[in-house]
């Protein structure tokens, strides 16, 4: 487990995929931002199955408290700037129970997950996008070290309608 203050990070467990499924196809506890339509269950089960949600393109940890209770989950996922390896960023992506919101864990969480991934590959780059109107997520990434970009307008079909994201990076060393 990557330990934190107040939490940590750990690989999904197989006894985790019902708790991931469930939070995954429950608008409540997604909330506005975060929910974009129900899917099956096989899904989490056949990707598990193939890397353990772990590899150097993308993966998921779960959030846990340090008695080892799920929390959320954060993920990565390659995004390439160029044709060759080293043009490769990760985009970073969260989600906390809504019980463990506006604590700070999402913060800490996003900072974990930047240092292990800098630590881990060699990326100069993490970016991670909210909706324009998500200004919980847009004060925890600005206190995980990520800097506002701008704006992609009309980037994310959700909820029957498109919405504008907000941009945020953080580069290695800072």
């Amino acid at each position: 487990m990557i330990q934190g203050k107040r939490l940590g990070l750990r690989p999904v467990h197989r006894s985790d995929l019902p708790t991931l499924e469930a939070w995954h196809n429950n608008p409540e506890i997604n909330g506005e931002f975060n929910f974009f339509g129900l899917s099956g269950t096989h899904g989490l089960l056949s990707e598990f199955d193939k890397s353990g949600f772990l590899d150097d393109r993308q993966g998921m940890l779960l959030i846990v408290t340090l008695q080892d209770d799920p929390l959320g989950s954060i993920s990565y996922r390659s995004v390439y700037y160029g044709p060759n390896d080293s043009s490769r960023a990760f985009s970073l992506g969260i989600h906390l129970s809504p019980e463990h919101r506006e604590q700070g864990m999402g913060a800490e969480a996003q900072a974990l997950m930047s240092q292990y991934l800098f630590d881990t590959y060699s990326v100069q780059r993490l970016e991670a996008e909210t909706d324009v109107e998500n200004i919980a997520a847009q004060k925890l990434l600005e206190k995980a070290g990520f800097q506002k970009e701008g704006v992609l307008r009309q980037a994310q079909w959700r909820s029957g309608q498109w919405h504008d994201l907000v941009k945020y990076s953080k580069l290695r060393g800072e």
